[in-house]
């Protein structure tokens, strides 16, 4: 033990202690906890009480507490150390359940960036209809993980619930069931009720990502070309395909934009 009399110096002190010199100005400047002697030459020096103060506060800021509060426990005759340290459990356990919410956010990010939809195969099949085929779903993010679009799927998808994507779900097909209407009445491509079914479609699309009319342009491509989606979109109604990739042609030509050199963007 260090002597009352004797003291250490500063640096001594804050080994003793396990803090750092600044730390121990600066708790001196506050007048939390100051050296009681000094010298003959001049240089202040910490005693045994000292050093138990010094003991004291680590022990309560390591507990969490403020520098305020540690003082209020020390100086304050009237103060309940028990009723503060309850408060600071209460305020940690609050912090706990923050951090435990912020953990979970964070892996349902990484999980909505490495699979896109969290929904599990069956309840997507219930989701999405007995034709929704998961394992395209999940093969998507091999096509598109690198891309901005991918990013932007992903961080609606960590925070969507199955009602939310039943919801979605719901309106796309009856959007389709509208497109399968208009095609049977020979809607023309470029008519006004063509033009709102496309917006109808970039509206509910962009639940997913922005899409843009270029982008919509691209997607209508898709559609008629690759054989998947057109195999689905003509099951729907015979030509389906390509009548909707004409009637989003002609909304794009009627913004300004022209189908045969749009791009994805």
């Amino acid at each position: 033990m260090v002597s009352r009399e004797a003291g250490v110096t500063v640096g001594a002190a804050a080994e003793l202690v396990g803090v750092t010199v600044r730390t121990l100005h600066h708790w001196d400047e506050i007048g939390l906890a100051s050296p009681s002697v000094r010298t003959t030459a001049g240089y202040r020096q910490y005693t045994e009480a000292d050093l138990q103060r010094l003991h004291r506060i680590v022990a309560y800021r390591e507990a969490g507490l403020g520098l305020d509060a540690v003082r209020e426990v020390l100086d304050d005759a009237t103060a309940e150390i028990g009723a503060t340290l309850r408060e600071q459990r209460a305020q940690l356990a609050e912090r706990i359940h923050d951090l435990q919410q912020l953990d979970d956010r964070l892996e349902r990010m990484i999980q909505a960036h490495e699979r896109g939809i969290l929904l599990s195969d069956e309840a997507q099949s219930e989701t999405f209809g007995a034709e929704w085929d998961a394992r395209r779903s999940r093969g998507a993010r091999a096509v598109w993980g690198d891309s901005p679009q991918w990013a932007q799927f992903a961080e609606r998808s960590a925070s969507r619930t199955r009602e939310q994507w039943q919801a979605l779900s719901a309106a796309m097909t009856a959007l389709q069931r509208d497109l399968g209407d208009a095609l049977d009445r020979c809607v023309i491509p470029g008519s006004p009720e063509a033009n709102a079914l496309v917006e109808r479609h970039r509206e509910i699309f962009s639940n997913f990502f922005p899409l843009t009319r270029q982008m919509q342009v691209c997607l209508g491509r898709m559609f008629e070309s690759d054989p998947g989606f057109a195999t689905y979109y003509d099951g729907i109604r015979a030509g389906l395909a390509s009548w909707f990739r004409q009637i989003i042609d002609e909304s794009a030509r009627a913004h300004g934009i022209d189908p045969d050199t749009a791009t994805w963007r």
